[in-house]
């Protein structure tokens, strides 16, 4: 991988608590231009940034350095933990939420991935959406971002099949899930892991939260609770 074009972001500050690098959280810019993009994270104005930012062409740049708190994540929450930003890089794909990410985009990603996963650590069932972890709030990466194929490659974590009927909800906790609408909590859930499904809640949706559930705590290294 060629090393990330730097572009300084002031928006930034230390990691809180003697906090590293445990998640990486993926977004989408939302914005087409990848100039714009860089502009309004590097604006002190917007207070907000990433570390990372791939252009549809693979360009990779860099704003924040990783040992620094970057301000991509916000509120919400994952297996619990609120500061977020704290304990995770924050990675932004330039795409509209409207398009399919490119080729050369999702290249760049996976070797961007290899090597911060491998500096800091991180494993696949610790890579994350922003909807995962503010499901009221976002929805990026969106249903077109190819989880499967990110998990293929060993950067994500994509378990497959259905497991038993269980209650949605108890399965969304033990994913990571932060408490909140159930509505929308299904919504970041089928966005990754069912992305053609709709309507309300089914079967299948319960039968595929269990089989994630059982395949991140697997990950984890924790014993599948009882009933």
């Amino acid at each position: 991988m060629s090393a990330p074009i730097w572009r300084h972001s002031p928006n930034f500050g230390p990691r809180r608590n003697g906090a590293r690098p445990q998640l990486v959280v993926l977004h989408y810019t939302a914005m087409d231009d990848p100039a714009e993009v860089l502009a309004r994270l590097c604006d002190p104005s917007t207070s907000v940034s990433a570390h990372y930012v791939i252009g549809r062409d693979g360009t990779i740049w860099q704003l924040v350095a990783d040992a620094n708190r970057a301000w991509h994540a916000g509120q919400g929450g994952w297996l619990g933990v609120e500061d977020v930003n704290s304990r995770s890089l924050g990675i932004e794909l330039v795409n509209t939420g409207c398009e399919p990410f490119s080729a050369p985009q999702m290249h760049a990603l996976s070797q961007l991935m290899r090597v911060l996963m491998t500096r800091w650590s991180i494993a696949p069932v610790d890579v994350i959406g922003h909807s995962d972890m503010a499901p009221e709030r976002k929805d990026d990466p969106g249903p077109r971002f190819d989880w499967r194929r990110l998990a293929r490659e060993g950067y994500a974590l994509w378990p497959e099949g259905l497991g038993a009927d269980r209650p949605l909800d108890a399965s969304l906790d033990r994913i990571g899930y932060p408490p909140g609408p159930g509505a929308q909590r299904l919504a970041a859930f089928r966005a990754r892991f069912l992305p053609a499904a709709s309507g309300p809640e089914c079967v299948e949706d319960r039968r595929r939260a269990e089989a994630v559930a059982t395949g991140f705590y697997r990950a984890r290294g924790i014993a599948r609770p009882g009933y």
